[in-house]
């Protein structure tokens, strides 16, 4: 019998294509017209996957030691705040992610960058918002002038990295991620498919030609990086510019650096010619602070910066059922914990109050080291009864009542004795014994006997 042996040429094992939900970026592997997880409608997009067959080339490898280069590396981007901000200078084939809120200052923070980098090197200021006339309105404005800076207006992602590859430029400005488009990807720009392939291409370009990039990031209401996660991963520094849009201070925050310190910051205040870093914030901040009832300085830090708030308490009796709790510049589930301790633990009554409590400067302070200064600057309200001696307050206070300590204590005192405080209220730490100018507070109701006349 006559056997037949057939071939059969299977096919390439093709890799599904993945979609992405622009609403809660869920991913699946199929279609559907309303994302499963979210509820919404028309919402997946898909992602533009590549597959790498087993034929690619092998990688080119490097010596480690022979390519450390210390500061040779690093370049001023002429506003000396945001070089020590960023350790020292912008690293060369870096990617820099810039979020704020509208109206903040990021564009105008950023043409400034671009002005006093030029002076140095050739810088590109990319606007998909705006147009070459607008940007040259705002750097007549700003007084930004020089023959190294060029700008363009384009929404498209490809021409934007084929100009950082071609080797013209050493620092390139892009405002802002979310209205770039690559030509392959059909979705609109701002599409998590679009952010996604965007900054990675624009990333592929910063690293191949050594040229610098920064991209602007919008910002969801709840203040967060608008687009995928991935953004914030894909970049080596982010930064946020965060104040009241309207006036006061502007502070540039670094959550993450690959180059550098995190968690630092830089204090700047806006002016018609533009953002000018702060030298001495803690005196702007308390040069009209009239001490009465409820107002408290706090000694908090900002990153590595010691900084003097003042914190003001307004505590009423309620007109309605329910007392109102409001704060501006702290987080309200933190007062609201707060206050039933001090319920709890002193003698005072604020189930019927109403209490508002507010951090001057349109500054907005996180760290525990401000539970302290809360305490009594709400408990100075409903006594009215102002704060005995010019002091600064700080420490982290637990539900029990006692006060915790916290970091960076002579940080807080050497910037509390520059602008001539008496002494310092906080808590008691065995490394800060020797220092007369703080007198320790070991629980709630001890500092408030103590302290409020």
């Amino acid at each position: 019998m006559l056997q037949l042996a057939i071939t059969v040429n299977m096919p390439k094992t093709i890799k599904p294509a993945l979609y992405v939900c622009s609403s809660c970026e869920v991913s699946l592997e199929s279609w559907s017209g309303r994302c499963p997880r979210c509820g919404e409608w028309n919402t997946l997009e898909v992602v533009t996957n590549t597959n790498s067959a087993s034929s690619g080339i092998r990688l080119k490898l490097n010596n480690l030691q022979s390519n450390i280069v210390e500061d040779e590396r690093r370049f001023p981007c002429g506003i000396p705040a945001i070089d020590k901000l960023l350790g020292g200078g912008v690293v060369a084939g870096s990617i820099t992610l810039l979020s704020g809120d509208p109206g903040i200052g990021k564009s105008t923070l950023l043409l400034q960058i671009a002005g006093e980098s030029s002076t140095t090197k050739d810088v590109l200021y990319v606007s998909g918002e705006e147009s070459v006339h607008q940007i040259a309105l705002r750097a007549k404005r700003l007084g930004v002038r020089n023959d190294r800076l060029s700008v363009a207006s384009t929404n498209s992602a490809d021409q934007i990295a084929a100009e950082i590859l071609s080797g013209r430029h050493g620092f390139v400005i892009v405002d802002s991620i979310q209205t770039i488009a690559l030509d392959e990807v059909g979705s609109s720009a701002g599409s998590v498919a679009q952010v996604t392939n965007s900054s990675a291409l624009l990333t592929q370009a910063a690293k191949q030609s050594n040229c610098a990039v920064i991209v602007v990031g919008h910002v969801t209401k709840e203040g967060n990086v608008a687009g995928p996660k991935l953004l914030e991963h894909i970049v080596d520094v982010v930064m946020s510019l965060e104040g009241d849009s309207s006036a006061g201070l502007k502070l540039l925050r670094v959550s993450k650096n690959r180059f550098g310190p995190t968690n630092e910051t830089a204090i700047f205040e806006m002016f018609a010619t533009g953002l000018h870093s702060v030298a001495n914030p803690s005196a702007l901040l308390l040069a009209e602070r009239k001490a009465t009832d409820g107002s408290v300085v706090l000694a908090a830090m900002e990153g590595s910066r010691p900084l003097l708030v003042e914190i003001q308490a307004l505590v009423n009796p309620t007109s309605y059922g329910y007392p109102k709790r409001a704060a501006s510049g702290f987080d309200l589930s933190r007062l609201n914990l707060l206050l039933a301790m001090i319920e709890r633990r002193t003698t005072l009554k604020l189930g019927d109050k109403d209490v508002y409590l507010n951090l001057v400067g349109g500054l907005k302070i996180n760290e525990p080291a401000a539970d302290l200064a809360v305490v009594m600057a709400v408990a100075s309200a409903a006594r009215a009864k102002k704060l005995n001696h010019n002091a600064v307050v700080f420490g982290e206070v637990g539900l029990s009542g006692e006060i915790r300590s916290v970091p960076f204590v002579a940080r807080r005192i050497s910037e509390a004795k520059q602008l001539g405080f008496d002494f310092a209220i906080g808590p008691k730490s065995l490394k800060d014994k020797q220092s007369a100018f703080l007198i320790p507070a070991l629980d709630v109701k001890s500092a408030l006997n103590n302290f409020l006349g």
